[in-house]
């Protein structure tokens, strides 16, 4: 069996790290920094999920989830916000682009891999 490829966008190079290190022994995962990178790993290899920070300078999580969103090849990539923003509004804004989910930081190793794997393999919950 195979490893899903994981892309974990934040600008915390402490948060990409410890992210990369909850998830690295059960998937593939590649870790950028920016919104802008974000949109250059997509294109050169399509994700299983994204994991997208909200707030980000330039390109800020919800920009390039409609970025991502327009790309034929990217429409359908799961996106699980992962955030510190709590701000009813904005997370209204993002759960408008219909990601699968939104995921308030600090977040356990456990509570991360529980939400990665209800995505990626939503069957396994109903057999």
């Amino acid at each position: 069996m195979t490893k899903g490829h994981i892309l974990i966008v934040d600008d915390d190079k402490n948060m990409l790290k410890m992210l990369r290190m909850f998830l690295v022994d059960d998937y593939n995962v590649t870790i950028v920094d920016s919104g802008k990178l974000a949109l250059e790993a997509v294109i050169k290899k399509t994700p299983d999920l994204i994991l997208l920070d909200y707030m980000m300078p330039l390109f800020d999580g919800p920009h390039v989830l409609e970025i991502i969103r327009k790309r034929e090849e990217s429409k359908n990539v799961p996106v699980l916000f992962l955030t510190s923003v709590t701000d009813r509004e904005k997370i209204l804004e993002c759960l408008s682009l219909n990601p699968q989910g939104y995921l308030v930081k600090p977040i356990s190793r456990e509570e991360l891999l529980q939400r990665v794997d209800e995505v990626l393999n939503p069957l396994k919950k109903i057999l």
